[in-house]
C-alpha cells in the first residue's frame, strides 16, 4: 500500500468518527469519559468502530478479512486510540487472540473463527497467570480431546469474550515443546464450567477465567501439540508492535490539547507558546513523537519485510516507545499545569485519561523488564559483534531489507505471521545499516543549501557520535565478562547497556526513514531541524547535559508543530488530516 493510499483510508476513518470534542460525533470525548467514570465496557463505542469495519483490518484477506498490510491496521487503531485507547484496545484484543489460529490453525479453523468475528464474536488471548507466568494451566489428554484445569489472570476481554485462545501445559515436564493452544468456545461449554474472575480495577478490560477439568475436543487445538510456545512467542511479537499504537494515539491527543492551551492562553500580554521555557519542552516532545513514529513504522513494516528479525525490533519498540512517551507526557503535564487534573473540564478533561492510558503499553504484552532483559540484554553481545564486524558485504545484504522497511511506498510481501522467527541469530539490520544511512544523509546535506544543509550535516555528525557508542558498549560487556564471568549475564549493568543499545536502534530508525522516504510524506520531509532535534534527544541518553540544538532550531521545530496544530494534522510523519475543534478553550 502506498503512502497516498494509506492516507486516503485513514482520513476516511477520521471523517467517519468526526471531531472528538463535538458531543454529536460518533466517538466523542464526552462519551469516552462517561464510560471511564462508570468503569463500564464501551460496547457502544466498539460498535461504532465495528460498523466501519475497523476490526476486519486485523484479519487475513485470504479468509475474508482486510489485513493486507499490518501498517494500515496499526494506523487505523492509532486514530481510534487518539479518541479512546480503551475502546481501541478492546477491539484490538480480538485480533490478537485470533493470531494463534492465523499462525498455526487449519484452513477450516481460520475461516470459521474469522467468520465468527465478522459476525460479532469477541475473543481473548489467555496467556498470563497469577503466580508463574503461563505454567499452571494444564491440559490432560483424554479420549477425543483434553481436559483443561487452571486459571488465567489479567486477561483483556476475558469476561466478555465468546472464544478464548488458552495457552496450556500439555507436556508433563514442560520444556520448549511442553505447551499447546486451545480455542475454548464458551458457547460449546457446559453452563458454569468457565468461571469468570472479578475485574481488576482500574482497568475493567482485565479479568480472568478459571477452568476445572473442562473438556475440549481435539479440533479445538490450534496447531500441533507442543507448538504452544512457538505460537505464543510469534503472537507476542505482533502484540508488542501493535500495542504502541495506543501510546502514539494517546500522546497525540495529550499534545494537541496542550497546544490548544499554549496557543490561546496569554500571560502578561504574551502567548504561552511564545515563551522560550515553554517552546523547548514542546519541541522536544514533538521530536520524541517523531522518533517513536519512526520506530513504530520500522517495527510494523518489519513484520512483513524482515520477519526473520521480528523478535528484536518488536522487543525494542515495545520497550523504547512507551518509556520514551512516558517522559514526553511528564513534560507536557508540566506545561499544561493544573488542567491535567480537571476531569470534568469540557476540553481538558480528556488529558488525565490519556495520561493514564498511555502507560498501559508499558506493561501490556510483556513489561519493559521482560522485553529489555530477556529479549535484548541476553542477545546484546551478538548484536554488537555483528554490527561492529559488519563489512561492505554484510551491509549490502541488509540494505534491501532496510530500504523495504523504511521506504514507505515500497510494496511489502503479504503478511504471513508463521514466517516470523523466534530468534534473530545476533542480527539487527537496522543498526548494521546505520553507517550507510549516515553517509546518505551527508550526501543529502551536500545537495541542500543554507541552514537546511547545516542542520542535516549536524544531524549526521550527531548520528555518527551515537553510532560510535557501539564500541563503548562492546568494551563494557567485555570488561564485565572478565570481572564477573557467567554472572555478567544477569547483572543490572547489562540492563543499562541494553537500554543504550535500544537508543542507538531508535536513532537508526529515524535516520533510515529520513533518507529512504525523503519527499514521500510531504515536500519538507525530512526537515533538518526536526531530524537534528531527534538526534539530540537520543544523544542526551548518553550525554544528558550536552545540548546540540539552539533557539533557532527550536523555533524551526515549533514552526512545524504550530502548522500541524493549526491545520489539524496528526503529529506524525504521516500528517493525516484530522477532525478537530476550532473553539477557544484557554
Amino acid at each position: 500500500m502506498t503512502v497516498n493510499q494509506m492516507i486516503t483510508m485513514a482520513e476516511e476513518l477520521e471523517r467517519y468518527l468526526g471531531d472528538p470534542h463535538d458531543p454529536a460525533s460518533r466517538m466523542p470525548f464526552e462519551r469516552v469519559l462517561n464510560f471511564d467514570e462508570r468503569e463500564e465496557f464501551p460496547f457502544e463505542l466498539v460498535g461504532v468502530l465495528q460498523r466501519w469495519g475497523l476490526h476486519e483490518y486485523c484479519l487475513p484477506e485470504e479468509y475474508g478479512g482486510k489485513a493486507g498490510d499490518v501498517e494500515l491496521g496499526f494506523n487505523l487503531l492509532r486514530l481510534a486510540a487518539r479518541r479512546d485507547p480503551t475502546t481501541a484496545t478492546a477491539l484490538m484484543l480480538t485480533g490478537l487472540a485470533y493470531l494463534p489460529a492465523w499462525i498455526a490453525g487449519t484452513d477450516e479453523q481460520r475461516a470459521r473463527l474469522l467468520e465468527q468475528i465478522k459476525n460479532g464474536t469477541r475473543m481473548a488471548w489467555g496467556l498470563s497467570e497469577r503466580h508463574r507466568g503461563s505454567d499452571e494451566m494444564r491440559a490432560i489428554k483424554v479420549d477425543g480431546g483434553y481436559r483443561l484445569t487452571g486459571e488465567k489472570w489479567l486477561i483483556g476481554n476475558a469476561a466478555l469474550a465468546d472464544v478464548i485462545s488458552v495457552h496450556a501445559r500439555t507436556g508433563e515436564h514442560g520444556g520448549p515443546d511442553g505447551w499447546s493452544v486451545f480455542a475454548v468456545d464458551k458457547k460449546r461449554c457446559p453452563a458454569g464450567s468457565v468461571v469468570e474472575l472479578p475485574n481488576e480495577r482500574p482497568h475493567g478490560l482485565r479479568a480472568g477465567i478459571r477452568l476445572d477439568g473442562l473438556f475440549v475436543p481435539d479440533e479445538a487445538r490450534l496447531g500441533a501439540e507442543g507448538q504452544g510456545l512457538e505460537i505464543a512467542l510469534k503472537s507476542t511479537q505482533v502484540a508488542r508492535t501493535t500495542v504502541t499504537s495506543m501510546s502514539l494515539g494517546a500522546v497525540d491527543t495529550a499534545f494537541r490539547v496542550t497546544m490548544d492551551f499554549v496557543t490561546q492562553r496569554e500571560i502578561f500580554g504574551r502567548r504561552v507558546v511564545d515563551m522560550p521555557h515553554v517552546r523547548r519542552p514542546l519541541a522536544e516532545c514533538f521530536a520524541d513523537l517523531m522518533l517513536a513514529d519512526a520506530m513504530a513504522t520500522g517495527a510494523v513494516r518489519g513484520l512483513q519485510a524482515n520477519p526473520a528479525q521480528a523478535s528484536v525490533f518488536s522487543s525494542i519498540v515495545k520497550f523504547f516507545v512507551p518509556t520514551l512517551l512516558e517522559r514526553s507526557m511528564a513534560q507536557l503535564s508540566i506545561v499544561l499545569g493544573a488542567r491535567i487534573s480537571l476531569r470534568g473540564h469540557p476540553h481538558y478533561g480528556i488529558y488525565q485519561k490519556m495520561l493514564r492510558d498511555a502507560l498501559v503499553a508499558i506493561f501490556a504484552e510483556g513489561d519493559t523488564v521482560v522485553n529489555l532483559n530477556k529479549n535484548i540484554a541476553l542477545q546484546l553481545d551478538g548484536f554488537l559483534r555483528s554490527s561492529l564486524a559488519a563489512d561492505g558485504s554484510l551491509r549490502k545484504q541488509a540494505a534491501p531489507r532496510v530500504r523495504a522497511i523504511f521506504h514507505a511506498d515500497t510494496k511489502l510481501p503479504s503478511y504471513t505471521p508463521s514466517r516470523q522467527q523466534l530468534f534473530p541469530l545476533g542480527m539487527d539490520d537496522v543498526v548494521i545499516a546505520l553507517p550507510s544511512s549516515i553517509e546518505a544523509l551527508r550526501a543529502m546535506a551536500d545537495r541542500s543549501a543554507g541552514t537546511e544543509a547545516d542542520w542535516l550535516h549536524r544531524a549526521a555528525d550527531v548520528a555518527d557520535a551515537i553510532a560510535g557508542q557501539l564500541n563503548g558498549l562492546a568494551s563494557d560487556i567485555a570488561q564485565r565478562k572478565d570481572l564477573n564471568g557467567k554472572e555478567s549475564g544477569s547483572s543490572a549493568e547489562l540492563f543499562r547497556l541494553a537500554e543504550q543499545y535500544c537508543a542507538i536502534h531508535a536513532a537508526a530508525c529515524a535516520l533510515h526513514l529520513a533518507v529512504h522516504s525523503a519527499g514521500l510524506f510531504d515536500g519538507t520531509f525530512p526537515d533538518g531541524a526536526i531530524l537534528l532535534m531527534i538526534m539530540e534527544r537520543v544523544c542526551r541518553m548518553f550525554y544528558p547535559t550536552e545540548p546540540v540544538t539552539d533557539a533557532v532550531v527550536v523555533d524551526r521545530v515549533m514552526e512545524h508543530v504550530c502548522r500541524l496544530h493549526r491545520e489539524h494534522r496528526l503529529f506524525s510523519h504521516w500528517e493525516l488530516q484530522l477532525q478537530a475543534s476550532e473553539a477557544s478553550h484557554a
